[in-house]
């Protein structure tokens, strides 16, 4: 067994190489992914967007309150199997016009 590298992110023994999550939308509906830590988030956000004939631009993604970005990786944000992600619509105008 080869040592880890200097970038490469050390896991406990038992964890494994992937995990499954759920993104949940403002309705309620809710998508499970299994997606390997080292992913990229992008994967599974567009593999979401498809599923549910959305525009990619047109959704926010948030984990623990925070807008993911699609080069995040599940190991960087220390996500654990059946973390919940929500999936927001973007709000647009909003404003009164008088």
């Amino acid at each position: 067994m080869s040592g880890a590298g200097p970038s490469e992110v050390k896991r406990p023994v038992d964890q494994p190489p992937s995990l499954c999550l759920k993104v949940k939308a403002q309705d309620g509906n809710e998508v499970f992914f299994r997606i390997k830590r080292s992913t990229q988030l992008r994967k599974l956000m567009n593999a979401y967007c498809d599923r549910q004939s959305v525009d990619f631009n047109s959704i926010a993604f948030l984990f623990d309150g925070r807008r993911l970005r699609g080069e995040q990786t599940p190991d960087e944000l220390e996500m654990e199997d059946g973390d919940e992600i929500d999936a927001m619509l973007h709000q647009t105008g909003g404003g009164l016009v008088y």
